[in-house]
């Protein structure tokens, strides 16, 4: 994805009704790069940053206020609900306790979301996870390990709390 483009798209957005307008927010977010399906509905206050791929699959939601850092790949399936102010970030540091900064250099991981799966509210999907189809983060949940599917997953960090077939 094009930096620049996102930058526009951020501009124009913010100006949009906040659940309106989703095929102009779609034709602007496919305009700066990202892979984005059919009927997908973003809603103005949706922040995605970043120059790596990302793709949404048809019919899904994204809430208010939720974060996409985008410096790798990013794929969210079809049919999912994203809650407001959930985080999707794949950067991260190496921690170096030997130099003057711990924070140390660059690490991308990608990250996969299923089809059919739901985020609740103030969630946080780290780096290197994948989260298998149908499957539900509870509120707060931070993703921190993949997530098999059809799995119920709550907690800091996340864990399986129940099969949901």
């Amino acid at each position: 994805m094009s930096p620049f483009r996102l930058f526009i798209y951020s501009l124009i957005t913010k100006f949009m009704p906040p659940t309106r307008c989703f095929g102009l927010k779609r034709h602007l977010l496919r305009w700066a790069g990202a892979e984005i399906g059919d009927n997908v509905r973003i809603c103005s206050s949706v922040n995605i940053i970043g120059n790596g791929t990302l793709r949404i699959g048809n019919n899904t939601w994204i809430g208010h206020e939720s974060i996409i850092m985008c410096s790798s790949d990013i794929s969210i399936g079809a049919d999912c609900d994203i809650a407001p102010r959930v985080y999707i970030g794949n950067g991260t540091h190496k921690i170096t306790p030997d130099l003057d900064k711990i924070a140390g250099i660059d690490i991308n991981k990608d990250i996969k979301i299923g089809n059919g799966v739901w985020i609740c509210v103030n969630s946080t999907i780290l780096p290197g996870v994948t989260i298998g189809r149908k499957c539900v983060v509870a509120a707060g949940g931070v993703v921190t390990k993949s997530i098999p599917e059809y799995s119920l997953a709550a907690g800091c960090p996340a864990i399986v709390k129940k099969n949901l077939y």
